[in-house]
């Protein structure tokens, strides 16, 4: 079962950019839950204004992060300026690996993507803990009511 963003209650998936709201999980932007986040985009001003930090498939070409297109009135950023393709994941995937930020840097990018994907997991076990343990909660106080004597009056009549 997957968990919805209480603001906006579309699903969260494990590779859209997330926050704790009022004590539950939710997008930081529910128009752009895939968006960089701000400190995302100030590692890559910062660490990789001189090399392609985005890797367009279908191009097969590379590009630096000014070099993205954007869609004003679409809202969408980091896109391919031939293809139009979102490139954010690509982006976001060259921080993981990009050899200019510190190694020490890497590691808590990392470290904070895999910390939102585990918080994203348990949400979604617990989620389906409760929903298991309501079922089971139900099934015997419905089970009962229905082989109760005298519930519909089936009974009563058969045995006359």
């Amino acid at each position: 079962m997957p968990v919805n963003c209480p603001k906006c209650s579309r699903p969260i998936l494990v590779t859209e950019v997330i926050e704790s709201f009022d004590r539950r999980l939710s997008h930081l932007d529910c128009a752009r839950p895939h968006g960089l986040r701000p400190e995302e985009r100030a590692l890559i001003f910062v660490y990789c204004s001189g090399h392609p930090v985005a890797h367009c498939a279908a191009c097969n070409v590379g590009f630096g992060f000014t070099e993205l297109a954007s869609d004003i009135l679409g809202g969408r950023t980091n896109l391919c300026p031939r293809c139009r393709t979102d490139l954010t994941e690509s982006v976001r995937g060259h921080l993981f690996t990009c050899m200019t930020l510190p190694s020490e840097i890497r590691q808590r990018t990392q470290d904070v993507r895999d910390a939102a994907q585990r918080l994203i997991k348990q949400s979604q076990q617990a989620m389906d803990r409760s929903d298991v343990l309501i079922r089971e909660k139900e099934a015997p106080s419905t089970g009962a009511a229905a082989g109760s004597p005298g519930n519909n009056g089936t009974e009563s009549r058969d045995n006359k």
